[in-house]
């Protein structure tokens, strides 16, 4: 019976304690910064193939009878521990050239400055387009 109530009154604490951390998780107000932050980074998580890779659990990357590693994935059907980084990096050099372009246009009195950026953000995207149709090309001719 003492122990019943020891039993009781920790169920009753866990339980306030669980309902007050509740009340405060549902009443903050996160920034928006730290809100777009989590979503495109849930985005390029998703892009980049991260939920294929949590659910199937493939190798990294395989050493062939050939003597080398093989990095990405032969075919389309499929694709390494790599290939989700790889892509998943690109996207995110991609929205970053993207976002360097944005920023640029909010620079119209230091033509300089826009210009850099917006160089730099262009370069950014063609680079992410260019290595992310090679790496699907190279997957289509089965390396």
């Amino acid at each position: 019976m003492k122990m019943s109530r020891k039993v009781k009154k920790h169920a009753s604490s866990v339980s306030f304690s669980l309902s007050r951390w509740f009340r405060k998780l549902s009443s903050s107000k996160p920034s928006s910064m730290s809100f777009i932050i989590v979503v495109v980074s849930f985005s390029v998580f998703l892009f980049g193939g991260g939920l294929l890779t949590l659910i199937t659990r493939p190798d990294v990357a395989v050493y062939t009878q050939q003597g080398r590693f093989l990095f990405l994935y032969p075919a389309l059907d499929g694709q390494f521990v790599m290939d989700t980084f790889l892509s998943a990096m690109l996207y995110a050099l991609g929205l970053t050239g993207l976002l360097l372009m944005y920023r640029s246009t909010k620079n119209a009195f230091k033509p300089r400055q826009a210009y850099m950026g917006m160089i730099v953000g262009v370069s950014l995207v063609l680079l992410a387009y260019i290595f992310l149709e090679g790496s699907i090309i190279s997957k289509l001719q089965g390396i």
